[in-house]
């Protein structure tokens, strides 16, 4: 899909449809609305007054303009009050014009721009978020698809009405919001993959693939690597699946700023989960190929960060692998000793994100980080606390903490802080190791994240569970069923205010 922002009139331009969004309970039509009313004689006034379409949100009707007008159709959304309207119901109109054209198997849309005053957006933050809506929008995971009752038509060219915006502003946030967009559908299809065709070897090579289309260096450990650097708890998880799939350590960097410390993102890539000897029941175990949606989260994100070349040192970390039951694969009871020479008492093979977390949390201690982020699908009981809707948000600093939810709150990839107060650390208790890798049941999200703080007393760490908004069951506006690709979109708006805080230092100190 191509943008095209244009400066002309919407009622005059030649597109297939042109879409126009209604706020519910309006007495005036907006300019540009009132516009293609006149020039339709009436049409949209006459509907309104009919009470069939009032401007709700999520509604729409669908009507051709007998060639009275540029566009063979007007498509009428609806927007909801204006006074709940905010930056990502922008995002999420433009993937609903996308859908609406899709449906009437049309190839090019346009739509105007709300007007000032309606949204607190700059020009650039417009454009970024139309595009990320369309983009994400219309984005689908065919790859095996052999089948179909009828010919896919897509949207080919979606043209922007500048209106009283600057179009230049507005390409350049489009231009942003395309890389970032690419970034979160590389994660989605990552996370769509069959584990049988995106094993840990596999993801290692898409990585280093990606690296070298943005400039990033990617080194990948194998298991002797692995194994040399003592990360025990890592390969504990690796032992089941080592013979058949081997273990990957991925690590990304991008470090235009020598001698500046990084941020280090961390995403938990077990690329399948069978939970181990504590194996997990066969219903829905199809969908544990997502467990390495974290993973895939950060690539995503290193991807979006190399490509938007922004100026601020980031380290992404993945540790891959199955999880699978096998003759070699670690025992409840067993205990393993991670990287930075702690012991875990393996109490639940079914909690082995936490393992492979440990070490490569040991292991961001080496770039001396600004702050740690990690990303993973860790626990269902944050499903069952917090829903599909919000990201579980963990840490050791509440400033970290605040800047990633603001970050979250800007993307529209929210999160909730949960606590993480020294009670919980008597769950997690052993009485023949340093620690155990499960607490049980009760504030299982929350034990999970006091384990990992046991590798992360040298930085400012965040996590994130995602288990609940990393895969989508009925499908939202610019987020169709399947994986989300949650995470990089957050990743990239906190490296983007790490920039921007470093840009804004060396100006005050020269106004001193």
């Amino acid at each position: 899909m191509k943008f095209d922002v244009k400066t002309t009139k919407p009622e005059a331009e030649k597109v297939d449809a042109l879409a126009l969004g209604i706020f519910e309970g309006e007495s005036s039509l907006a300019a540009d609305v009132k516009a293609v009313d006149d020039a339709l004689g009436g049409v949209i006034s006459d509907i309104l007054a009919g009470g069939s379409f009032a401007g709700k949100g999520g509604s729409q009707v669908a009507m051709p303009t007998g060639g009275k007008i540029g566009a063979k159709w007007l498509v009428l959304l609806g927007l909801g009050k204006a006074a709940d309207w905010k930056l990502d119901n922008w995002r999420q109109m433009a993937a609903r014009v996308v859908a609406s054209a899709r449906d009437l198997k049309l190839n090019t849309v346009g739509a105007p721009l709300p007007d000032r005053g309606r949204l607190d957006a700059s020009a650039p933050d417009l454009g970024q978020a139309l595009a990320e809506g369309a983009l994400l929008g219309n984005y689908s995971y065919e790859t095996y698809k052999t089948e179909r009752d009828e010919p896919k038509v897509g949207v080919d060219t979606y043209v922007v009405f500048a209106g009283h915006y600057d179009a230049a502003d507005l390409d350049r946030g489009i231009a942003d919001g395309e890389r970032i967009s690419t970034a979160v559908c590389l994660s989605r299809d990552l996370v769509s993959a069959p584990a049988k065709d995106l094993t840990p070897t596999v993801l290692a090579d898409k990585a280093k693939l990606m690296a070298q289309e943005v400039g990033l260096t990617c080194q990948v450990l194998t298991e002797k690597e692995a194994e040399d650097l003592k990360m025990g708890a890592f390969l504990g998880v690796a032992k089941g699946a080592m013979e058949s799939q081997p273990p990957r350590f991925i690590v990304l960097e991008y470090l235009p700023n020598k001698g500046e410390k990084p941020l280090v993102f961390v995403g938990k890539g077990i690329t399948f989960d069978s939970g181990g000897i504590s194996i997990k029941p066969a219903e829905g175990m199809e969908k544990m190929k997502y467990d390495m949606a974290g993973g895939a989260a950060v690539i995503g994100a290193m991807r979006a960060i190399a490509s938007l070349k922004l100026p601020i040192n980031v380290v992404g970390l993945v540790p891959a692998t199955e999880n699978m039951p096998g003759g070699h694969a670690i025992h409840p009871g067993d205990i393993l000793t991670a990287m930075n020479g702690k012991t875990i008492e393996v109490i639940n093979t079914d909690a082995e994100g936490r393992l492979v977390l440990a070490d490569a949390l040991a292991y961001a201690e080496k770039y001396d980080p600004e702050c740690v982020v990690d990303l993973a699908t860790l626990t269902g009981a944050c499903v069952i606390a917090l829903g599909h809707q919000a990201i579980g948000i963990l840490g050791n600093n509440q400033t970290l903490i605040e800047r990633v939810s603001a970050a979250g709150e800007r993307a529209w990839e929210r999160c909730w802080q949960l606590p993480l107060w020294e009670e919980y650390n008597d769950q997690i208790k052993s009485d023949i190791a340093d620690m155990k890798n499960s607490g049980g049941r009760p504030a299982g999200t929350i034990t999970a994240a006091a384990m990992l703080a046991k590798f992360t007393g040298k930085y400012a760490w965040a996590h994130l569970d995602i288990a609940g908004t990393a895969w989508e069951e009925k499908g939202r506006p610019y987020a169709p069923k399947g994986a989300t690709g949650i995470g990089v979109r957050l990743l990239v708006e906190l490296a983007r205010d790490y920039a921007a805080q470093k840009a804004a230092k060396p100006a005050a100190a020269a106004t001193a």
